[in-house]
């Protein structure tokens, strides 16, 4: 069986960046926090914490502390039954992957009012929507926004719609590398932005063209660099739609080929046994998503 008291050393010492202010927020001694969490270690015979600054969880770490947040939220729905039991009333914090465009565009006009009427605080991991399912598999998310329309096992998917994107560029990077309209098969010889390692949103688009080959790019991992970089003429890429409406109609960003968007479906990804708050923002986001998503 597990200690809770143990596992809400390792919660608090995440959530609050260290020792001392989770020492502070269970109004134990630091020394207390300390050890709690060396016999936490004890029990499970490897760390749980990698003591940096601020720490940061171990594999098995993050294992319990999304186990520690299942438990939560199973108790959440108890509290609202049995409101004596809520002694504390503190809000509510989920842990979620997401991608940075998402973040960047519309999840928080999605989310906003929700987090205020349940009181939830947001743990955001930003992953690529390619990617983000790996971090429901290791067992560190209660719920996920990726490209995957598979679940992991215990998991449900929604599918709320998709992220259209364009390929932009600068007029000034249209004049300086198509200077007599627009050529395809130039394109691996122009610089473009790729957002990481795991971004293959460039190379759908070249395949579109009947491109396999290589190219020539940047690597910029921030949607806000991204968007920058394009705009100063750095390279052509794949932006969102929402994120550029303005740079579009004001002409400081211009389509490299006329009318071909990538749409990229957005699953949302949820433990089964979440409770009823996790079930509250699916149903909330099936219904907001759509104000900003394609439909598929």
């Amino acid at each position: 069986m597990f200690d809770y008291k143990l596992l809400s050393a390792l919660a608090a010492v995440i959530e609050q960046a260290g020792f001392e202010r989770a020492a502070q927020v269970l109004g134990l001694s630091q020394s207390a926090i300390s050890q709690r969490i060396k016999l936490l270690e004890a029990r499970v015979g490897q760390p749980v914490l990698i003591r940096a600054n601020p720490p940061s969880p171990t594999d098995v770490g993050r294992r319990l502390l999304n186990h520690v947040q299942q438990v939560r939220l199973l108790e959440r729905d108890l509290q609202s039954q049995v409101p004596a039991l809520d002694e504390e009333g503190l809000p509510e914090r989920l842990r979620i992957a997401l991608n940075a465009d998402s973040l960047a565009t519309w999840w928080a006009g999605a989310v906003g009012a929700f987090c205020a009427e349940q009181q939830v605080l947001l743990d955001l991991v930003v992953e690529d929507q390619e990617v983000g399912l790996k971090r429901m598999r290791a067992g560190e998310v209660a719920a996920c926004l990726c490209g995957s329309e598979r679940p992991v096992a215990g998991a449900r998917s929604l599918l709320l719609g998709a992220m259209r994107y364009r390929a932009l560029a600068s007029p000034a990077f249209m004049a300086r590398y198509f200077p007599d309209g627009f050529e395809a098969a130039r394109l691996p010889r122009t610089p473009a932005l790729v957002f990481g390692p795991d971004d293959f949103l460039q190379h759908r688009y070249l395949a579109s063209l009947g491109i396999q080959d290589g190219f020539l790019h940047h690597l910029c991992p921030s949607s806000e660099g991204f968007l920058r970089m394009t705009e100063a003429g750095l390279g052509w890429g794949l932006v969102p739609e929402l994120q550029v409406r303005e740079q579009l109609a004001d002409g400081r960003l211009v389509e490299i080929s006329a009318d071909k968007p990538i749409d990229v479906p957005l699953y949302w990804h949820h433990w089964r046994n979440g409770g009823q708050l996790l079930s509250q923002l699916t149903e909330h986001l099936r219904q907001t998503a759509r104000h900003w998503l394609v439909p598929l």
